[in-house]
């Protein structure tokens, strides 16, 4: 089967990508060798963050830590949870979310004007309300989302409904504003300038040629097309990224030229070799990439983001391969889990993914209740 364009049509049955991308994806027997969560935050760059608890696990998972641990780093201000690219949120490191925003985010924003003119608002609108949030919350305030919405509310501003989400998305896309500790499990904002009080400063040539090179230490072997898609790049800015960062180069992968980093872990020696996981929605194992049939069969990929969406399911990875999806409802001291495989499994790859669950009832603080249902 061809590859989509830009890619390989021999990727999906080589083994060397698919070990190489759990190397890269911190995935691999040796982990994120011993890093803290600000550190894998670090590493990949960005971590897509619009559900909270997938993205903790997708640290925690690479990491070894429970829950608490990870929301620790993000209440410290280690990490931010921001909208840089993709108009998604993502966490980010505290000190790059300023040029991320700004160079990254540049395209979101320009669109912006379309979407608020379907929600009836101006332009004005939406600056007067950054305004009016970003002096609110001088001084090491910080607001729950509601709040925020209650106060442009009180000012004049339109913010019913889902003009709301704009106005608190274009205030953090200007820069002014960031996602804060939550309140229970209630948003906050915070001042991005006081979170991060020390910022790096890059123009947009470093800017490209910095994330294109984290892209590849997190992902690679990737393709320019893998970073233009993740990263919300046209083309020719993701090959001038790729051409100016420092430790990536393009190496003929099955078959094709991908590029690779110098930093990447030794990957395991086969698939057989990688452990099982169970990782969460919206983890970089599949969202990472614009052809992934490396580690997704293309039948299943409806099955871990049903009507192609931008919703992507949990996932059971065995061999490096996505092999089902799983649910989970946390209750008082347990978390029910629903396993569902794709195919039928063998009682070693059963117990393996088994184990790989507990990790995540770990993670959460819960005992787990795990349940099959029947290959469909």
């Amino acid at each position: 089967m061809a590859g989509a364009p830009g890619y390989p049509a021999a990727m999906s049955t080589d083994p060397g990508v698919l070990t190489a991308r759990h190397a890269s994806l911190l995935l691999g027997p040796s982990g994120a060798l011993g890093l803290d969560p600000a550190h894998v935050v670090e590493w990949f760059g960005a971590m897509q963050g619009q559900d909270l608890a997938s993205v903790l696990w997708s640290v925690g998972v690479r990491t070894g830590v429970d829950r608490s641990a990870v929301s620790a780093a993000l209440d410290a201000g280690h990490v931010l949870r921001t909208w840089p690219m993709r108009g998604t949120l993502h966490l980010v490191p505290a000190r790059d979310a300023r040029w991320m925003v700004r160079h990254l985010g540049a395209r979101a924003l320009a669109g912006a004007a379309r979407r608020r003119e379907f929600l009836g608002l101006s332009e004005h609108d939406a600056d007067r309300a950054a305004d009016v949030l970003g002096q609110a919350l001088v001084g090491g305030h910080q607001l729950s989302r509601s709040a925020c919405v209650d106060l442009l509310v009180r000012s004049g501003i339109p913010a019913a409904g889902q003009r709301a989400y704009h106005l608190l998305w274009y205030a953090s896309q200007r820069g002014v504003t960031c996602v804060g500790p939550n309140e229970g499990s209630e948003q906050t904002f915070v001042l991005l300038d006081e979170w991060a009080p020390d910022p790096v400063a890059l123009d947009r040539a470093a800017a490209l040629a910095t994330i294109a090179g984290r892209f590849v230490r997190s992902h690679g072997p990737v393709t320019a097309h893998d970073l233009a898609r993740w990263a919300d790049l046209t083309l020719a800015d993701a090959r001038a990224g790729l051409r100016d960062a420092d430790g990536v180069t393009a190496e003929q992968v099955a078959g094709a030229p991908m590029y690779v980093h110098r930093d990447c872990p030794a990957p395991a020696p086969s698939p057989a070799d990688l452990p099982a996981h169970a990782l969460p929605g919206f983890d970089e194992l599949v969202l990472g990439y614009r052809d992934r049939s490396a580690q997704l069969d293309r039948d299943h990929e409806p099955l871990v983001v049903p009507g192609g969406n931008g919703v992507f399911s949990a996932t059971l990875v065995v061999g490096g391969r996505v092999v089902g999806t799983w649910r989970r409802t946390l209750l008082a001291h347990r978390v029910r889990i629903e396993a569902a495989p794709f195919r039928p499994l063998g009682t070693q790859h059963r117990a393996a993914l088994e184990q790989a669950l507990g990790r995540y009832a770990e993670h959460v603080g819960r005992i787990p209740e795990v349940r099959w249902t029947a290959p469909g």
